[in-house]
C-alpha cells in the first residue's frame, strides 16, 4: 500500500478553535488510507545531525510562549516508533552529511505536529515518529525526502509541517496582506506546474519572498514532502487553501 506525502499548514495552538480549519484537517484523514506510523518534518525542529525524537510515548514539546493555560493542558500519547527510527536510519545510509543520525531519546513531539495530529488522527493511535531538519537548504531536504520515499510504500505517511507563509511580525492589519497573497498564488501555480526548479530557488522567483518567509524554516518542509513524492509530482494537489489571520494555510498532497 502505497501512501501519499503530504505538506501541510499546522497553525498555532489556536488551531483547535478554527471550526473550519480542523473540520477540513479531519476530513482529509479521512480520506486517506490509515498509515502504519507518521513521520513528521516540522518547522520547528531544526537540529544538525539530522536527529530522530524518542521512540517511546513521552510529553509533548509546548514550544510557544503567552498563551492561556488550557493550550499548555493539551495531551497526544500517540505510541512511539522504534522500527520506523532503525528504518530511516537505514534509509539515511546512518549519515546525513558526513555526520551520523542522532537520537533524542527524551524529546516529544513539538506543536507542528501535534497541533494538526490532534485533529487528523484524534485516536492518537498511529505511532509518530518526528525528524529533524539538519539544514534549510532545499536542495538538501529534497535528497533526503527522495532518500526517504520507499517509506511511502511500507505504509508511512510522511509529512512536512510548515506554514505557506509566515511572518508574524509583518502582520499589522486585519485581513490578508499582499505580500501573503502574491507569494500564495505563486507557490499555488509552481506547485501545479511542476516547476521545481522555481520552488527550490523561491528565495528569488516568488514575489514577497522576503516577506512571506523571513526565516526559511516554515517553507522548509515541503522539500522533504517534494523529494519523497518527486516521481508521482504530476498528481500533486492543494487539499486545503485560504488564510487564518492573514497567513496562507495551503497544504497539499502527492500520490
Amino acid at each position: 500500500m502505497r501512501l501519499p506525502t503530504l505538506y501541510l499548514s499546522h497553525g498555532a495552538p489556536p488551531l483547535a478553535d478554527d471550526e473550519l480549519w480542523t473540520a477540513q484537517l479531519a476530513a482529509w484523514s479521512k480520506d486517506l488510507p490509515k498509515p502504519k506510523a507518521i513521520l513528521m518534518v516540522s518547522a520547528h525542529w531544526e537540529e544538525a545531525p539530522l536527529t530522530v525524537s524518542a521512540t517511546t510515548t513521552v510529553p509533548l514539546v509546548y514550544d510557544f510562549w503567552g498563551f492561556p493555560q488550557h493550550y499548555y493542558e493539551v495531551q497526544y500519547a500517540a505510541p512511539g516508533a522504534p522500527a520506523l527510527a532503525n528504518r530511516v536510519r537505514q534509509l539515511l545510509g546512518q549519515q546525513v552529511h558526513g555526520q551520523q543520525v542522532h537520537s533524542a531519546p527524551e524529546r516529544g513531539l513539538d506543536h507542528g505536529a501535534y497541533v494538526p495530529l490532534v485533529e487528523m488522527y484524534p485516536d492518537a493511535d498511529v505511532p509518530v515518529l518526528q525528524m529533524s531538519m539538519p539544514t534549510l537548504d532545499p536542495e538538501q531536504l529534497m535528497e533526503i525526502g527522495r532518500k526517504l520515499a520507499p517509506l511511502r510504500d511500507e505504509g508511512v505517511l510522511i509529512i512536512g509541517s510548515g506554514f505557506f507563509t509566515h511572518n508574524l511580525r509583518a502582520l499589522q492589519a486585519p485581513g490578508t496582506p499582499t505580500w501573503s497573497a502574491e507569494f500564495d498564488e505563486w507557490g499555488h501555480q509552481a506547485l501545479d506546474a511542476g516547476d521545481l526548479d522555481s520552488l527550490l530557488d523561491f528565495q528569488h522567483k516568488a514575489p514577497a519572498s522576503r516577506l512571506a518567509h523571513p526565516r526559511t524554516e516554515h517553507f522548509a518542509p515541503l522539500f522533504v514532502t517534494l523529494g519523497a513524492g518527486e516521481d508521482e509530482l504530476s498528481t500533486q494537489r492543494t487539499v486545503i487553501d485560504g488564510f487564518w489571520h492573514g497567513l496562507a494555510k495551503r497544504s497539499v498532497q502527492i500520490g
